[in-house]
């Protein structure tokens, strides 16, 4: 029988924090009666292996890393038969926790063992796949300031994300973009425009989180404030549960979107990784097209 294939990314924080994490996840996976082989790989190589992985029809592929790993991952597994094994090795997992998947090593290798498979929503952006969520305005911004922050002058991500929300404030715009949401258009002014595969908390404690993977769902969320001093007291009142009316739209049952700008290309964080795409930008729901090996949901 041929060896489950794992992929590590060699990039990673928690590889680079712990150089014996490659014996570790193998001692781990074989403990819990896996024979596996183990490949430490660049994130670029990591979708093109994944790729391949794919189109050979393994019936189980193992990935290791944050969420930019496993989205590189889940894109080339996308209505395929492959199911997909994660192990949560990066800083937030956003999309693990919310699969309920354990971060405890061994944990996480006796879920796959155990391969009770689940069928997950993804979503998409002009055919590019995003697992987490999407981003035009504020936040794209952030994250380009804070990536070069990390690699010009090697600061620790928390740290330049503080200094890159500071600077993106001081540097505060809006853009005018016209939707359409299930064939009904509208035009706004908006600093920051969210849409999320499946439906997202803002509220404390759960702020960032969702509930459901497989509702067949976007999560369009439409920040209205056009201030500075606006949009930050309207993200605090939404962590509170306290948004007005005129703090946030948020577009209910969206199955696809269509984005307009007057710009020809548009700046739009996908998973974290900001891209430069040409308008229109068009977003939709692919419903159940994820096999990953998850924890049932629980009625």
């Amino acid at each position: 029988m041929a060896r489950i294939p794992v992929l590590l990314n060699r990039g990673g924080g928690a590889l680079a924090g712990n150089p014996k994490l490659p014996e570790e996840v193998e001692k781990a996976l074989v403990a819990a009666g896996l024979e596996v082989e183990v490949e430490l790989l660049s994130g670029g190589d990591c979708a093109v292996r994944c790729q391949a992985i794919a189109k050979r029809g393994d019936p189980l592929l193992i990935v290791g890393g944050g969420d930019g790993t496993i989205s590189a991952a889940a894109s080339a597994l996308v209505a395929g038969k492959t199911r997909l094994g994660i192990l949560p090795l990066g800083t937030l997992n956003h999309f693990a926790r919310d699969l309920k998947i354990p971060t405890d090593l061994d944990e996480a290798a006796a879920l796959i063992a155990a391969g009770e498979e689940r069928r997950v929503d993804v979503a998409e952006m002009n055919d590019r796949i995003f697992i987490n969520n999407s981003a035009i305005g504020l936040y794209p911004l952030l994250v380009v300031d804070r990536d070069s922050q990390r690699k010009r002058l090697g600061r620790p991500k928390a740290a330049a994300m503080i200094v890159a929300t500071v600077r993106t404030l001081v540097r505060f715009g809006h853009q005018r973009l016209t939707l359409t949401a299930n064939d009904r258009e509208g035009q706004v002014d908006t600093p920051l425009l969210f849409v999320g595969n499946n439906d997202y908390r803002t509220d404390l404690p759960a702020a960032g989180q969702r509930d459901s993977l497989s509702d067949g769902r976007l999560c369009v969320m439409v920040m209205r404030k056009k201030t500075r001093r606006g949009f930050i007291a309207a993200s605090v009142r939404a962590l509170f549960n306290r948004s007005r009316a005129d703090d946030m739209v948020r577009l209910n049952d969206v199955e696809q979107l269509k984005v307009s700008s007057r710009k020809r290309m548009l700046a739009v964080s996908l998973d974290g990784e900001v891209v430069r795409a040409e308008a229109p930008l068009d977003y939709r729901i692919r419903k159940s097209a994820l096999r990953v090996i998850a924890p049932a949901v629980r009625s």
